[in-house]
């Protein structure tokens, strides 16, 4: 069985790829610069031990105090216990710290959610023009693969755009799309970036990032799968997807 699997465990403007953020840098130089706007997405519960959990990744952009992450991300962090509080984690480590977040919009349809900061604004990552994005460019995102059992520290991968695809790929058996993707390819599907890159469950939400200017051009979302579920920690396909920027600058410009 072949599946495709989410991966839950600025100003809204674009930036032209040639109007760089700042000068191009290294990746290892660009790791340090980003790192600071990366954070992890989970909850809290006063009588959960450890109280605090992230199962997921996000980005700061905007003011400072805007983060973007993953719908089903939230989705799951919602359909917990409703006394949990959800919010993102900052730092690293054993020196991470948790801070509540409202969530301010979710758009199911691109797999985004929008969720709002309050107090200090923290570091910002800016979008760049992912109509500019092409096949064969070089990216890297970082994020928390694993979640918890790795814990908050970051973790970069580089990736290769390898092709710009519809987000729901025809079957040679129509029955084994399920029925809201296969509604969804009806109706309008829409291009991701498809990378030769691994990413794992806690993933999800981490910015995929020009590694010489830093300008976020998508947000990685899902993982190829052949077979379970569980085979994508155990037998990555190495075949991953990021959702276009186009769709998080209409989530910012929507909710301000």
């Amino acid at each position: 069985m072949k599946a495709l699997l989410l991966l839950c465990l600025l100003m809204p403007c674009a930036v032209p790829a040639g109007q760089a953020q700042a000068q191009n840098q290294t990746l290892e130089q660009m790791i340090v610069r980003v790192k600071p706007a990366i954070v992890g997405i989970g909850s809290h519960q006063k009588t959960r031990t450890p109280a605090v959990q992230f199962i997921g990744t996000g980005f700061v952009t905007g003011d400072g105090l805007s983060v973007l992450t993953c719908a089903h991300v939230i989705d799951k962090l919602l359909a917990a216990n409703p006394a949990e509080t959800i919010g993102i984690l900052t730092g690293q480590g054993d020196v991470a710290q948790f801070r509540a977040a409202s969530v301010q919009a979710l758009d199911p349809e691109h797999d985004l959610a929008l969720l709002r900061l309050s107090g200090s604004p923290l570091p910002a990552l800016q979008l760049g023009d992912a109509a500019d994005v092409r096949e064969g460019q070089a990216m890297a995102f970082t994020g928390f693969p694993l979640g918890t059992l790795l814990g908050l520290r970051h973790v970069t991968h580089r990736a290769t755009v390898s092709a710009l695809t519809p987000v729901v790929l025809p079957s040679a058996n129509a029955l084994r799309l399920e029925p809201k993707r296969l509604a969804q390819l009806q109706k309008a599907p829409y291009t991701v970036f498809q990378l030769d890159a691994t990413a794992y469950p806690g993933s999800s939400g981490s910015p995929l990032f020009d590694p010489q200017t830093g300008l976020v051009y998508g947000i990685v979302n899902m993982v190829y799968v052949k077979g379970l579920k569980e085979a994508a920690v155990t037998a990555p396909s190495g075949i991953t997807y990021a959702i276009p920027g186009r769709h998080m600058q209409a989530l910012l410009l929507k909710h301000p």
